[in-house]
């Protein structure tokens, strides 16, 4: 995907995060998405650097550098959501173009992709990362709202069982 489409994604998660994260419509859904939208763009711009440097698609488009964003809040105590902007730009090149990208890299250079993306100058470039977001918005409500239900009913017919 080209720059444009991941600021779109980036856009379009943050509101959908943020009113997934606080559905009331109010002052406290807009803050949530200013929260969240800022670095999430910001993360989701961030791999593209290395068309500056380095060899694109390889250098910063890898899971140690998703590793390492997921890890910064624990040690500095900001760039809570940046990871996220990253992780949808990794699907989005993986998801929504042609190429893919180089997950393992530099312990292993080839690039993975799925077979339903488009190049990233094509006219259906837009359409493809509105559908992208939709399914992330989607996997995103299920990890809100379905598993920590999941995980309150498994408990407690693991607590019946032990006790019954």
């Amino acid at each position: 995907m080209n720059k444009k489409g991941h600021v779109l994604n980036a856009a379009l998660l943050s509101i959908g995060l943020g009113y997934l994260l606080e559905p009331s419509g109010t002052e406290e859904t807009f803050a949530t998405i200013l929260m969240i939208g800022v670095p999430v763009t910001l993360g989701a711009l961030f791999p593209d650097v290395d068309t500056a440097f380095g060899k694109h698609r390889k250098t910063l488009h890898n899971l140690p550098i998703l590793v390492a964003f997921v890890a910064f809040p624990y040690f500095f105590e900001n760039l809570q959501y940046v990871w996220i902007g990253i992780l949808t730009h990794y699907v989005l090149d993986v998801a929504g173009s042609k190429r893919g990208i180089a997950l393992f890299y530099p312990l292993w250079s080839e690039e993975f992709g799925l077979p339903v993306g488009v190049a990233v100058k094509s006219r259906m470039a837009d359409l493809v990362t509105v559908i992208v977001t939709a399914a992330e918005l989607v996997v995103a409500a299920i990890i809100i709202y379905r598993i920590p239900q999941l995980s309150l009913e498994l408990g407690g017919q693991a607590i019946g069982t032990v006790l019954g």
